[in-house]
């Protein structure tokens, strides 16, 4: 530990002045506690704004992964992690007792759902109850993890406190919610408008000069709780319109009406109106699952959220209305049933152009398919062999096959779209096949040949 940077004991107090004074010098050194999507862009921020950084994982391989310069996430080049090893700014760590080091520690850690779809803070109160073991005076902590309105103040607080120093005297605490969209290439960490809420005035003037250091801009707002609601607010309301244009799309399909077709048009109008797309369902890790952290906390307050639940329930009933729609199209058009079908999986991410696995509907579709008797296979330019995951574990080693479309015609009785990776060649995978069915309209720009084509 550098003596410099932390002159005080764990009983001495800190001036919020001399932590800002740290923060504009640069001599503050920031922890990210969980190093995967949202963590790895952040110390890359941070990094490159000039702070010394230190990188927190429970999984030993990751952290010797980001030690040995390799980040493991497709969208993050290995060499953008050397280039922080090489700076001497940045190692990764699995040890609790270093949370004591940084000045500003980052909770980057998952908030799944549980089977009753309930809100999983195991991971927040984990890494709370290890930072509050070495917290000292003067360390800032801010919540980054999407969750319910609340959470901050009525779970990490308690659990900090339980040290015996003080919020707002002794330790300052914040939420300032990731909004990090894995593999687009016109917005990164930095330029992304944060939003920042903190319920006590040190803690306010620290979370509002250390975010000004970190992004371009920042939003300030008036409590942590509205910070909450805030992330909470900008997936509930793509939750919303996405469960609209997928059921949507069931209604004009049984018309004969292309739905993307409608969508396109539509967004001519100018205004009063916003392009929303359907889907095999919904991935990644807050969309899926945002709802129902306010549904579950909207009910400590005796107020029903049926249209954001409904919304919820909509999507996540698509990825088997996907399924059904692959047993029609073989019925159809090969007098085939599901059970015996070799069927050809186009890209397992929850969204194109990632490698990022989680919540994806794909998974959801593979497994069921499994289970009605089919004979499946993928193909995912982004994912080689698919890991361990919660809720389809039985999937975990099957890997990619290779990319060789004159072989899927005579190996497979169907293809399925389920996710529009821009390096697949939808002209030639069309070419190949007599039955593909496409849940992203992927293959719209496929001019030979639609008749094999079946929109999902």
């Amino acid at each position: 530990m550098n003596a410099d940077l932390h002159p005080h004991t764990r009983t001495q107090a800190v001036g919020v002045d001399v932590i800002v004074e740290r923060i504009a010098s640069r001599r503050a050194v920031v922890g990210v506690v969980g190093m995967g999507y949202v963590g790895q862009p952040l110390a890359l921020a941070a990094h490159n704004k000039g702070f010394r950084v230190i990188g927190f994982d429970t999984d030993p391989a990751k952290v010797s992964d980001l030690n040995e310069g390799l980040s493991g996430i497709g969208t993050i080049p290995d060499s953008r992690i050397r280039e922080m090893r090489m700076s001497g700014r940045f190692r990764a760590t699995g040890a609790d007792e270093d949370l004591s080091e940084p000045d500003i520690v980052m909770i980057c850690v998952p908030t799944p759902l549980t089977k009753f779809r309930e809100p999983d803070l195991s991971f927040v109160e984990l890494t709370s109850r290890a930072i509050s073991r070495s917290l000292r005076p003067g360390q800032f902590v801010c919540l980054e993890s999407t969750t319910y309105p609340g959470t901050t103040m009525e779970i990490v607080r308690p659990i900090l406190e339980s040290s015996g120093l003080k919020l707002g005297k002794d330790f300052f605490l914040a939420f300032s919610p990731e909004r990090e969209d894995p593999g687009n290439p016109h917005y990164h960490t930095a330029t992304i408008p944060k939003v920042v809420g903190a319920d006590d005035d040190a803690s306010r003037l620290l979370a509002n000069a250390f975010y000004s250091a970190l992004v371009d801009r920042i939003v300030p707002v008036s409590s942590s709780a509205t910070a909450e609601a805030v992330k909470l607010t900008e997936n509930i309301f793509r939750c919303v319109n996405i469960a609209l244009v997928n059921e949507l799309k069931h209604v004009y399909g049984r018309m004969g009406v292309n739905v993307w077709e409608v969508i396109d048009a539509a967004s001519t109008k100018p205004f009063g109106f916003m392009p929303f797309y359907p889907g095999p369902g919904l991935g990644g890790h807050c969309i899926p699952i945002d709802p129902f952290y306010l549904a579950w906390k909207a009910r400590e307050f005796e107020v029903p959220t049926r249209f954001i639940e409904l919304a919820g329930e909509v999507n996540a009933a698509e990825p088997r209305e996907v399924v059904n729609a692959i047993g029609a199209a073989l019925s159809a058009r090969k007098k085939l049933s599901l059970n015996g079908a070799r069927i050809l999986l186009l890209g397992l991410a929850y969204k194109k152009n990632v490698d990022d696995l989680r919540e994806s509907p794909a998974l959801v579709i593979m497994s069921d398919l499994i289970t009605r008797g089919s004979l499946v296979e993928y193909f995912d330019p982004w994912i080689a062999e698919i890991p361990p995951t919660r809720a389809h574990p039985q999937l975990a080693g099957r890997k990619c096959i290779d990319w060789l479309p004159a072989a899927f015609g005579a190996s497979f009785d169907a293809a399925v779209v389920v996710t529009d990776h821009d390096q697949v060649d939808y002209a030639e995978l069309v070419n190949s096949m007599d039955l593909i069915v496409d849940t992203r309209n992927a293959t719209r720009d496929v001019m030979h040949g639609r008749e094999r084509i079946v929109l999902a």
